[in-house]
């Protein structure tokens, strides 16, 4: 049996413990470029133990991403930065990931601590875009543009442009971000899709959009590296995207060379009431785990070290991946290895070392 502090190959690449850290927006980006704070962030949460550092949602065009402060790799201005993190992340024992995005109708919005509604284009917003014109709702009130299909095509190439630059920069692991209501998850749920064409209607049309998006990126993505793609399970809402519809997507994906699902649930339909409490997700990766047949990573409010353990020892995920815990805690995974009796599986940097 596995546990949390056994080591994971996947493909080439090899993590020290069961342990990542999620991505997680920083809105603190300069132009799409990443900062000193990006690197104390990343860098803080390799040197505090964790197997794997998946770069927060990084945008592959500027009208993709969320906010002005988002993270970019549209441009190979964004490249060198990232390369200088991902030199100190590997330096201390981590693998370097990242995640690329497309925020479709959810872009053009203030960061969080600013409100976070839509800017209106006089504002420093921008038009948004999605497979049809309905807006989210609540504050992220603008109607997008329905893409055509000549600019999913764009779009697709856009997504296979921050592939390469991702591998450019020293990322060993790519994840397609497919989930939370951003572009790709709008394709895939009925509430954000109602196209008539290709695109649209049954399952195999609105899944169409990822699964050519994830072909294109294998494609330019070395086959020995990992692509792991993050879904939202359901959207929460009885007529919305459902778990049933996320087994037969991974299923697909698997076939498309991706080799690992992350298991997340929601932000695709405004108001959508969510179940939330601890470990709350993890019963969808442990399903898609067994049903179809892939990897997964389990997320959605683990904090405890024996809690994550568990979900590893029984098979309900591969992977735990660390949010909001790993903010409070970089140093989780020094810690967790400390109450599960696993110590010398991992070190901590020896300038720490008197302290643990």
């Amino acid at each position: 049996m596995s546990h949390l502090f056994e080591s994971l190959t996947i493909k080439s690449v090899t993590l020290r413990n069961r342990i990542g850290v999620s991505p997680m927006c920083m809105y603190s980006s300069e132009d799409g470029v990443a900062t000193d704070w990006h690197l104390v962030h990343l860098g803080a949460r390799a040197a505090g133990g964790a197997g794997l550092i998946i770069a927060e949602a990084t945008a592959v065009s500027p009208e993709g991403r969320i906010s002005p402060g988002d993270a970019g790799i549209w441009a190979d201005k964004h490249v060198e930065p990232l390369q200088r993190i991902n030199r100190f992340v590997k330096a201390h024992g981590a693998v370097a990931g990242i995640q690329i995005a497309h925020a479709g109708r959810k872009a053009s919005a203030a960061r969080p601590w600013e409100k976070g509604g839509h800017l209106a284009d006089d504002a420093g917003g921008w038009p948004v875009v999605g497979p049809s014109a309905v807006a989210f709702g609540g504050e992220l009130s603008k109607v997008p543009q329905a893409l055509t299909a000549q600019e999913i095509k764009g779009v697709q190439a856009d997504f296979v442009a921050a592939a390469k630059r991702s591998l450019a920069a020293g990322y060993e692991l790519l994840e397609i971000h497919a989930a939370h209501g951003y572009l790709l998850h709008q394709f895939l749920s009925p509430l954000s899709n109602g196209r008539v064409d290709e695109y649209g209607g049954l399952f195999e049309n609105r899944a169409r959009f990822l699964l050519e998006t994830t072909r294109a990126v294998r494609a330019v993505w070395p086959e020995k590296l990992p692509l792991i793609v993050r879904i939202s399970c359901t959207d929460w809402v009885a007529v919305g995207w459902d778990i049933e519809e996320s087994v037969e997507l991974a299923k697909r994906l698997k076939t498309e060379g991706v080799d690992l699902i992350d298991c997340s649930t929601g932000g695709g339909a405004h108001g959508a009431k969510v179940p939330i409490g601890p470990a709350y997700q993890v019963k969808f990766a442990e399903r898609i785990r067994r049903e179809a047949g892939i990897s997964t990573a389990a997320v959605g409010l683990i904090t405890e070290a024996k809690q994550a353990d568990e979900i590893v020892r029984t098979g309900q995920a591969d992977l735990v991946l660390l949010g909001r815990e790993s903010l409070r805690d970089p140093n989780w995974p020094l810690h967790a290895a400390k109450q599960l009796g696993h110590s010398e599986a991992v070190k901590p940097p020896v300038q720490y070392a008197r302290a643990f």
